[in-house]
This record gives structure tokens, sequence and C-alpha cells, in this order.
């Protein structure tokens, strides 16, 4: 019964000190996930401004530019995928992988290769492990992403859009990354970046004139200033969007973990005082049969 006593107060001690760690990281991403927060929303308007400028300059005039034009024939298409450099997050990391694992294998189907181009150590780790070849690899500042970074990564995916197959280009550019919903809600989310999907303010109403648009000095010249501008700010906010995301799953993780170490807290203490409650009834029951046995 000492034994067993002893068994479970050590790992009541290895519960407790487990809560006091899972319980300073849930801290530690709360204060986190506040700055991330603020910097999604401030990022956000601008992304949205230069979304509808675009799409103005694509929806009113008869611009034939590269980066709006769909390939005849899609022979390679490039997949970015956005994970973080650290885990304890929960299926973070692992439901992004899978939602990219879904869209090659869709893209394959369509008859099209798929190169990577991964950010995050867990995405670098995962396709190190299964001896599968990736482009580009970016780490070190997913927990807090620099415009430097995003500024780095679209110029590497410019580079290749529109560039033949066989010269290491690709004509499409998929963006895979978390998207935080609420505290408990991170969803995986697919942007096809290149060759561009007018998806917001696409025209502002059917009867409008088109004269009411004039570029200067002309659609093609607008379309080459906004368009790296453009592609730059929705890599970055997809950028703040999985750090974001990263710092609420690793909270609800972390509660998780120390509501789990809680309950096993419980469970061994009642053990123990079961078996503590066993070893002084056998202990009376010793002294009371030695006395029997002393007295008859």
């Amino acid at each position: 019964m000492g034994a067993q006593l002893r068994v479970y107060r050590q790992k009541i001690r290895s519960a407790q000190t487990t809560k006091k760690i899972t319980r300073a990281m849930e801290l530690i991403a709360a204060s986190r996930i506040q700055k991330a927060k603020a910097r999604v929303e401030a990022s956000t308007p601008y992304t949205t401004a230069i979304t509808r400028a675009v799409s103005a300059v694509a929806t009113h005039s008869n611009s034939d530019h590269p980066l709006l034009t769909e390939a005849e024939k899609v022979e390679r298409a490039a997949v970015v995928i956005f994970t973080s450099d650290r885990g304890l997050a929960g299926a973070f990391n692992s439901q992004v992988l899978r939602e990219a694992e879904e869209l090659s294998e869709l893209l394959r189907s369509e008859g099209k290769d798929v190169v990577y181009y991964l950010i995050g150590r867990k995405a670098q780790g995962y396709f190190s492990f299964r001896r599968r070849p990736s482009e580009r690899v970016w780490t070190g500042d997913t927990e807090n992403p620099t415009f430097e970074t995003g500024s780095e990564v679209a110029e590497s995916l410019l580079e290749i859009f529109g560039r033949p197959a066989a010269e290491g280009g690709a004509q499409e550019i998929h963006l895979v990354y978390n998207r935080l919903i609420s505290m408990v809600s991170q969803v995986p989310q697919v942007h096809r970046l290149l060759p561009l999907q007018i998806v917001e303010g696409v025209a502002e109403a059917t009867d409008a004139p088109e004269s009411l648009y004039e570029f200067e000095p002309d659609a093609d010249t607008v379309l080459d200033r906004l368009l790296p501008a453009y592609i730059e700010s929705r890599v970055y906010n997809a950028m703040l969007e999985s750090a974001a995301a990263k710092h609420a799953a690793t909270q609800k993780a972390m509660k998780s973990a120390s509501d789990n170490a809680d309950s096993l807290i419980r469970d061994y203490t009642r053990l123990a005082n079961n078996a503590r409650q066993a070893e002084i009834t056998q202990q009376i029951s010793e002294i009371v049969g030695g006395a029997d046995a002393l007295s008859g």
C-alpha cells in the first residue's frame, strides 16, 4: 500500500507541474493574440482597398495584363502553405496541411504539376520527413510576421508566375492558410492568388457608365503599379491571419491541457486517499488482531 501511495503522490506532483507550464503558456498566448488581432485589423482595410482598386481597373478596362489573363493550358501550379514554427497548437498545422494535400490532389487530377512554397518549420518538417521537395522555405517569424518577409515571398511568386513550366515557372498560385474566425474556431482558407480572381468590389453597379473611369497614363501602367502591391498585401495579410489563428489555437490547446491536468489531479488525489484509507484500515486491523492474540 505504501508503494502505491507514493506512486499516486508522484503522479499528482507531475500533473501539478504540467498544469503550471500549460497555464503559463495559455496566459502568454492570450496576451499575444490581442496584438496579433490588432495587426490583422490594421492590415485588412488596406488589403480591401487595394483589392477594390485593382478590381475597378480590371473591370473597367480592356487590359490583357499577364497577371489577369488565364493561361490557355496550365501545366504547373504553385501552392504556398502557411504553418507555424512551433507546435502545441492543437490541430492548427495538421488541418492546413490536410487542406493543402486536398488542393494538391485536385490540381493533379486536372493534369497540373504541383510545386510547394513553405512558410513555417512545421511545413518544412512535414515535407522533409516524407522526403518531398519544395522550392523555397521561410522560417523564423511566423508568430510575429514582418512585411519584409511578406515582400520576399511576393517577389518569389511574381518571378515564377507566367514563365513556362520548363523554365521553372507556374501558371497558377494558390495560398493555403488558417483564418481566425473566433477564439475557438480557426478555419483553413484556400485562395487563388494568381491569375487574379476578382472577388471583392468587382463592379459598383451594372448600369454605371465606364466613362467614369479614366486611367492615366493607361490601364496597363496602373496595373503594373497596383498588382505587385496587391500581391504583397495579400501575402502579408495571410501571414498575419495565420499568426493570429496560431495564438488562438495555442490558447485553446493549453486551456484544454490545464483542464486535463486538473482532472488528473482530482482522480489521483481520490485514488491516493483510497489507498491511504486502505493502509490505515489494514494497520488498525493488524493492531486489533495483535491485541486479541496477546489477550488470548
